[in-house]
Parts: C-alpha cells; structure tokens; sequence
C-alpha cells in the first residue's frame, strides 16, 4: 500500500500536537489536496485543526502534475479510501469530513468504516445503488468513457470539457482562471468504477449506508451541476436515509460542480462549517 508523505504526516503530527477537533478533507479527480487551501484556512481561523491527504503518488503542485500526467493513472476507489484510512488513523480523535466530486464518494466509503465524527459530501459521485444517470451526467463523462482504454489511463480535459462539466455556471474570464490555476489529469479508472458500480456486485464504488457508526452527514448539491445533477445527489441522499443517524442535503442555488473552488467558495465552506459545529465542535464554536 502506498505510505503517506512527509507532508501528510507532518498535518497529522500537527492536527494531533494542536489538541483542537480536526477536519480531513478529500478531494476528487481533476484536482489535488491544494485545491482546499482556502477552505483549510476558513476552518483553522474558526477553531479547527486541518489535514488534506493527496490520492497516493499525487505531486505536490499543480506545475509538477502537468510535467509529468500518467501519474495518475491506474488510481482505483478501493487504494485510495485505504490511504485515506491510514491518515485518519493515525489522528488521535476521529475527525470530521468533508470531500468533494469523487472525494465525497471516499468520504461516504470512509464514514460507512466509522472513521468520522460527521460528514459533508459535495457534489458526491454515484455509488452502486444509485440509478439515476442523467443525460449531463453522461456528456460530462464522455471525455473519460467514450474510450475503454482510459480505464488505465490519466486523462486531461480540454478546456472546453471542464467548461460543461465543472463552470458551466460561470463567466468565460473565471471558468479559464479556474482551469489554469487548479485543473490537473485524473485517473481514469474510478469513473468506470462508478459507471458500472451497479452490475458489479464487488465494486469499490459501494457505501455501507447501514453502519450505525457511520456519524450524521451532510449532502451539499450544487443545483446548476452538469456533472452530479440533481437527480443522482437526490437517490444518493434516499439511500443514506436507511441510516439511523441523520442524513441532510442542502441544495445551493445556481452553482456548477466548481462550488469548492470558484468566487463562491466561502458560501459552501460556511455551510459544512455550520453541520460540522454541530457534530465536532471546534474550540471557537
């Protein structure tokens, strides 16, 4: 199993000396751990410790990840969440979660273990049980599913793919801001991972949504988003019901899939804040 960095070790060692609750937070294909850099920041001045473990072998920077892209490739569902596991446990406390895109889809798998405290899923990736597939979510993937071989390829989008599948929402200036500042390749393989997640009874796109320990959890939809429309965060919200703990979905108007990056950032950071002040509270809370 691939080991943690220095730098990811160096958070934990931090989050645990802090003695403040800690916050994990997951990203998902197409950008790395940096992309939570402001959100990182909004959660310390509130009272939290946080970590941001990359997907195993993810570079540092995004100038790294495009010198070399097929590092990415070959990245199932199943190593990463056991990456992300061996970060949370080495914390001293279980801490909340918050993933976004394919990296809420680990943070459900990694709730479904008991490894959180409370849970926010943005935007999250279908997982098996989940029926719905929407027409936008079809052209968003086809970049990656129209061609088999991607399965074991890292696969860039053009501008024009990350424009529909990520700032459909946004102006041209910002949506090309965007794209230049966080957009790397992406494993291939998770997409076909979830596309398939209902024919494959073994599938590492699954969520044990029964599992009493599992810990309250937000869903956050974004209402305009081509790539998780409406329609899949809805039966994903209906499945997690099953749980006895709480399940909730906030839906926030007129925002794409970029909602953790873009202008509008600190809105849904302020959201999941709030959810996780209820469940881990920090020490400013």
């Amino acid at each position: 199993m691939p080991t943690l960095t220095e730098r990811e070790l160096a958070e934990i060692e931090s989050a645990n000396a802090s003695g403040r609750p800690t916050v994990a937070f997951v990203h998902g294909l197409w950008l790395l751990s940096s992309s939570w850099d402001k959100w990182r920041a909004h959660f310390e001045e509130r009272g939290y410790a946080t970590i941001a473990p990359g997907w195993p072998d993810d570079p540092e920077t995004v100038a790294e990840a495009r010198q070399d892209p097929s590092v990415f490739a070959h990245k199932m569902i199943g190593v990463v969440t056991d990456h992300y596991l061996d970060a949370l446990s080495r914390l001293e406390r279980k801490p909340g979660l918050v993933g976004h895109s394919f990296g809420g889809l680990i943070a459900q798998k990694l709730a479904g273990e008991g490894a959180a405290t409370a849970t926010v899923a943005i935007d999250p990736a279908p997982f098996r049980g989940v029926l719905p597939v929407p027409w936008s979510a079809l052209r968003s993937g086809a970049p990656i599913l129209g061609n088999p071989a991607n399965a074991g390829r890292a696969v860039s989008l053009t501008f024009e793919q990350f424009s529909y599948a990520w700032v459909n929402n946004l102006g041209e200036d910002e949506a090309r801001r965007l794209y230049d500042e966080y957009h790397v390749a992406a494993a291939g393989a998770p997409l076909f991972q979830a596309v398939t997640a209902n024919l494959n009874p073994w599938t590492e796109a699954q969520v044990d949504v029964h599992n009493p320990d599992r810990g309250p959890l937000l869903i956050i939809a974004g209402q305009a988003d081509n790539t998780i429309p409406l329609a899949i965060t809805h039966a994903m919200v209906k499945l997690q019901q099953k749980n006895d703990g709480i399940t909730e979905i906030a839906e926030i108007p007129g925002r794409g899939h970029s909602l953790t990056i873009d202008h509008g950032w600190a809105e849904v950071a302020d959201v999941s804040l709030a959810f996780l002040d209820r469940f881990t509270p920090s020490s400013l809370s």
